[in-house]
């Protein structure tokens, strides 16, 4: 496998952009990921914060440091990982996780890996999704990416601007991805609004660095308060209010999950209120 280092987003040529490195990595280990081209895009990626912009190379550490960051962002940041992938762990690759679906990472020929069943549905789901799930029922494992659908952030790209939610898509059978990223193009700077109040709650199976069973991000900006959750369905997941919960459709084993999801909606909407 080759590594070479890009000098501009043209350099990628096919490759594999690679930043931190702390999703690609086991991805390639674990034969999940192929290629015969490993691209180091850190001199292309902006890194560090500057006022509401934040390059998409900014390490989570960097982010959960910095007290001019809303809360959300930063409990989201302090909460996904150990401190070391927070150190290598760019807020760019982390919006880009894979599911961590177990039948998806143990290559079962389920529906996002082009296969026509979700093995979940039939099979053991306990962390599995509560929306969106007749199709694919893996859930999102990305406490940020939630966070900043709740902050109302938006991204830019090689290619584009728009809000962090538009970067994400509910699998189908014409196109199973998860992302709306085309090929060759990288995502390069994050914009926050002004926030006035904000914070993220996550359950867990561990007290400190798992991946959310349920977390509820929540956010008043320009005087409406928007919710994110993560873990609940294939991308992060949008509610208005505690009524869009009413809308989950939990699979028999993953109905604990709907009572979790209210339980923290309620307490984060407590905290943004005051």
């Amino acid at each position: 496998m080759e590594l070479v280092k890009a000098a501009s987003a043209d350099d990628l040529d096919g490759g594999i952009a690679i930043h931190g490195g702390t999703e690609v990595v086991p991805l390639l280990r674990d034969k999940l990921l192929a290629t015969e081209r490993l691209v180091d895009v850190r001199d292309v990626v902006p890194r560090g914060i500057d006022g509401a912009r934040i390059g998409a190379g900014t390490s989570l550490a960097e982010l959960e440091a910095d007290g001019t960051i809303p809360d959300a962002l930063r409990e989201a940041c302090r909460l996904a990982a150990s401190p070391q992938l927070r150190a290598m762990g760019s807020v760019g690759g982390n919006l880009l996780q894979e599911t961590r679906c177990w039948y998806w990472r143990l290559d079962y020929p389920c529906r996002l890996h082009g296969g026509d069943r979700c093995h979940a549905r039939e099979g053991e789901h306990r962390e599995h999704a509560i929306f969106a799930n007749d199709f694919c029922a893996s859930a999102h494992p990305s406490d940020v990416a939630a966070a900043l659908v709740a902050l109302g952030a938006r991204l830019r790209t090689t290619q584009r601007e728009a809000p962090v939610e538009e970067l994400y898509r509910l699998p189908d059978e014409a196109d199973r991805r998860v992302t709306t990223l085309e090929p060759g193009e990288l995502i390069l700077e994050l914009e926050l609004p002004e926030v006035e109040r904000s914070v993220y709650l996550k359950a867990m199976d561990r007290k400190r660095w798992a991946f959310p069973l349920v977390g509820v991000a929540a956010a008043r900006v320009g005087g409406e308060t928007r919710i994110a959750l993560a873990g609940v369905a294939p991308v992060p997941w949008r509610i208005d209010g505690p009524d869009g919960l009413d809308a989950a459709t939990p699979l028999p084993r993953t109905a604990w999950k709907l009572e979790v999801a209210r339980a923290l909606v309620a307490r984060a909407l407590a905290v943004v209120s005051t």
